[in-house]
């Protein structure tokens, strides 16, 4: 049976006449970090200080055994999982190869080999602009070049990372020793039609010399099946009764199958073997025009669904240092906010096995971007046979996750093209359509024709519409916050929000980690608050937006951080509210963004550091089964009740009160209760006398514990009273009782210990209501004015 030995120790890292202990699966910056030579670059400014990492060569090296350590094996091959850029390998001086794709593995024959192994990577900005020197400059929404080289785009900086541009042995190494043959690459087919699934596996056999007889076996649920190879090919066919089938979250079990392949000699001698989990569903996108234009619309299983979605970027800018754990806390997290769909973005990667199996797990749909954003690429050599290598390898590595339901050629490529000056500036230059609808969709049909494709992220479908055309397709809806009050948002209902997201600061907390314990100002506009915020004009977007609800509070950050994360929250639960009020016409949204790789100022929900910001207690509301929002048909109010439980819905009786800021009833109207299907809306219209007028009134609406508040007025407008409350704590626990209305409160629990999490977002109160936030990870209960400090709500105007 094939050996693997994994090389992980006693690697060192050479640089200009220095050596060092390496870590691999590693990168030179954090080989550098653990022996003190560079400061943290997630700290304060020391970003810059590390700009030099990324324009050096770096060798690692490292000795492998002789011959004699290959125990009578025919063959030893040399695999790398993943390198880190350019590089050049040797073995005491005899090249093996020479590679430039971060998205690819290597396999190299060593047999009868040993020696010093070197990896020598040149910089990634040489490699890239050397290209860029042949091939021509292209349009770029960044001034770096990493369309250029086939590596994770954001390492070169975005407008929330940092630019921390790596190299080095970024995912796993060994040896391989085996003998006749091995298993080369497995590309399953998984179908399932009512209860009975099908695997067709189609093996290829790499052997050594001889042509002995190969016999392929296989087995999942109880089921076995055996195939002959036919040269270096062969297919395993399996039929599997009474199947389960895998559903996303919220919608069913998510049932897995181990499955087994093992290659032998036809004397039945084991050789190789190949093992993962399955899951049998049905997947497509329901792409048919109507009346509203061109839908797009997941259907699971024959069912239809709104997708709830996040996007995902790498959740490091050193993405090796992110484990089968920290992908099972992200993705649990996620889980936990009510997301059924992550969307894994185009200036990114292709995650690990890790990702997609905590996927698999959860019922978490995954959108696969390929690697390609916010760029022209170019389609010729070297790049277009990497981007076609890369393409085959992992369309065939991820197919056998349930989880994975779309691949995506481009994050906003074709836009870019269509609005960005590209065409004109390129002048008849490739540019990557090429690859977007010729080549990757080519190799999806050949290789998982058991998944859907679309050519890009947005796109209208069709070059005869706008490629951001919100009535047609996945629409990328960013002129809101670039431009705009968040209030837009309601001014369209777009087939699908690929993404939208408004920015925030991060935990305070991670801000007094990353800045105040490295010696920088805490203040909107300090020099480190300015280098952690990547995005162009990115505080005046934030001030703007707020300006337009609250007075800018001038000096006071306290009050600066907490209005602009809950501007924040605010922001996407306009959209989300607005678009899911209009399913099926909308069929999704997709938040941008999940996390972040460092900490920043940011659209995520989740900072650098792992904290929640209110966005992420926003979402779990949002993205609940049940939702209540009050929205606007025709200049009237309605209710709109929104269920996308499997389960008929039956509320009581809606309460809608009319009430002053003063917290009087002004009217109640009584209100029948109606039920609500399936994946179901319902509207219930405002009564005339509840809508309510002027500044000093708002409309609250109670449903089955889920409240709807409705303001005519702006917040700057709005007379609030100067809140006033009582608090309790108690070890877990935080009792808020309102003696006024309390608009939006919030615990920031983070400022009473960096380790402490709260339960809850923000919440209105009205005089005489009290919620309990549930308050883990301090290490001790802290006393009645600390909890005051930590306890933000919207004040009147100054």
């Amino acid at each position: 049976m094939l050996d693997a030995t994994p090389l992980t120790e006693g690697w060192i890292l050479r640089y200009e006449g220095r050596e060092l202990p390496a870590a691999v699966p590693g990168c030179v910056h954090t080989d550098l970090l653990a022996a003190g030579l560079i400061p943290d670059p997630f700290l304060g400014r020391n970003e810059t200080e590390v700009a030099w990492v990324g324009r050096r060569e770096w060798t690692y090296e490292v000795d492998l055994p002789g011959p004699g350590a290959a125990g009578g094996r025919d063959r030893t091959d040399l695999v790398f999982d993943g390198l880190d850029t350019a590089a050049e390998i040797r073995l005491d001086g005899r090249l093996l190869g020479s590679v430039r794709n971060m998205h690819r593995s290597y396999r190299f024959d060593v047999t009868g080999l040993g020696g010093r192994l070197s990896v020598r990577f040149a910089s990634a900005y040489a490699e890239a602009e050397a290209v860029r020197e042949r091939l021509g400059d292209r349009p770029n929404a960044y001034p770096e070049p990493f369309p250029f080289i086939r590596k994770m785009a954001c390492s070169f900086g975005w407008d929330w990372g940092p630019t921390l541009v790596t190299a080095g042995i970024w995912r796993p190494v060994r040896l391989e020793r085996w003998s006749t043959a091995r298993i080369a690459r497995v590309r399953p087919l998984v179908t399932v039609e009512g209860t009975t699934g099908r695997v067709a596996l189609h093996v290829d056999v790499e052997r050594t010399a001889g042509k002995a007889g190969l016999r392929l076996r296989a087995s999942v649920g109880g089921v076995s099946a055996v195939a002959e190879v036919e040269g270096t090919s062969g297919v395993v066919r399996l039929e599997v009764p009474g199947v389960e089938r895998w559903w996303p979250r919220g919608y069913g079990e998510q049932s897995l199958y181990e499955i087994e392949l093992t290659l032998h000699e036809e004397g039945g001698r084991g050789l190789d073997a190949w093992r993962r989990r399955i899951g049998f569903r049905t997947v497509e996108v329901d792409r048919a025009a109507d009346e509203h234009g061109t839908g797009f619309t997941f259907v699971v299983n024959g069912e239809r669904l709104f997708a709830r979605g996040v996007n995902w970027i790498p959740d490091d800018v050193f993405p090796s240092r992110v484990t089968r754990d920290r992908y099972r806390a992200r993705l649990t997290q996620a889980a936990g906010a009510g997301v059924d769909l992550v969307r894994i973005w185009g200036g990114g990667i292709y995650e690990s096995h890790d990702f997609y199996d905590v996927c698999d797990e959860l019922g978490l749909l995954v959108w696969q971007d390929f690697p390609f954003a916010c760029a022209a690429y170019p389609e010729e050599q070297p790049l277009r046979g990497e981007v076609e290598a890369e393409a085959r390898e992992n369309v065939v590595r991820l197919m056998p996750h349930p989880s994975l339901v779309l691949w995506n050629g481009n994050n906003e490529n074709l836009w870019g093209f269509r609005d960005w000056g590209w065409e004109e500036r390129l002048a008849g230059e490739s540019w990557g359509e090429g690859y977007y609808l010729g080549v990757l969709p080519r190799i999806v049909a050949e290789l998982d024709p058991t998944r859907p494709y679309t050519a890009g992220s947005p796109w209208s479908g069709s070059w005869d519409r706008h490629p951001n055309d919100p009535a047609h397709g996945t629409h990328h809806s960013w002129e809101v916050w670039n431009r705009e009050d968040y209030a837009e948002y309601r001014a369209n209902v777009p087939r699908f929000v690929a993404e939208f997201g408004w920015q925030a600061p991060p935990a305070h907390a991670t801000l007094r980690r990353a800045l105040a314990e490295a010696g920088e100002e805490l203040a909107a506009d300090s020099p480190g608050m300015l280098h952690h915020q990547k995005a162009e004009d990115g505080n005046g977007k934030l001030e703007r937006g707020l300006a337009r609800h609250f007075a800018l509070p001038e000096g006071d950050f306290d009050r600066w951080h907490y209005l602009t994360q809950l501007n924040q929250a605010r922001a996407v639960a306009a959209g989300v509210e607005h678009w899911r009020s209009h399913w099926p016409v909308c069929a999704g949204t997709v938040v941008w963004q999940l996390n972040d790789c460092w900490p920043v100022t940011s659209w995520a929900a989740i900072d650098g550091d792992g904290r929640e910001k209110p966005l992420y207690h926003e979402l779990r509301r949002l993205y609940a089964d049940r939702l209540v929002t009050l929205q606007e048909r025709g200049g009237a109010l309605v209710l709109a009740v929104v269920n996308q439980a499997g389960e008929v819905w039956e509320p009581a009786a809606p309460r809608l009160r009319r009430m002053s800021v003063g917290g009087e009833v002004i009217a109640e109207f009584p209100v029948p209760g109606q039920a609500v299907g399936p994946r179901a809306v319902v509207e219930v219209p405002v009564p005339g006398g509840l809508e309510p007028v002027g500044p000093k009134e708002f409309l609250v609406a109670d449903v089955d514990g889920l409240r709807a508040v409705h303001f005519a007025a702006r917040d700057l407008d709005v007379p609030y009273p100067r809140p006033e409350f009582d608090v309790e704590v108690t070890p877990g626990a935080v009792t808020v009782t309102a003696r006024t209305l309390l608009r939006d409160l919030l615990l920031q629990a983070d400022r009473l210990d960096a380790g402490a999490r709260a339960d809850t977002g923000r919440v209105t109160l009205l005089p005489g209501e009290r919620v309990t936030i549930g308050v883990t990870g301090w290490t001790a209960v802290p006393d009645e004015a600390a909890v005051r400090r930590a306890l933000f709500c919207v004040e009147p105007a100054r």
